[in-house]
């Protein structure tokens, strides 16, 4: 038996640094941490370093994504 069977794989590293983060979503550094500070996007300490796991970004796509499907059918 394989050590991957019944995993699914990952693309890329599982966390983030705030540059890796921006470039991902296409905005600037500021602007991640503005959306870490606002609780929009999560992170976590790791030692004096912040990271962000690769799933919130995801998550915090699929957000944005439904608030524009909602406003979309409130038009």
């Amino acid at each position: 038996m394989s050590i991957n069977e019944g995993s699914t794989a990952t693309a890329g590293p599982l966390l983030l640094t705030v540059e890796e983060a921006a470039q991902r979503l296409g905005i600037g550094r500021t602007t991640v941490f503005g959306l870490v500070k606002s609780g929009e996007l999560e992170s976590i300490p790791l030692g004096r370093l912040r990271r962000i796991p690769a799933e919130c970004i995801t998550e915090y796509i699929d957000r944005l994504r439904a608030a524009a499907r909602a406003n979309n059918q409130a038009a």
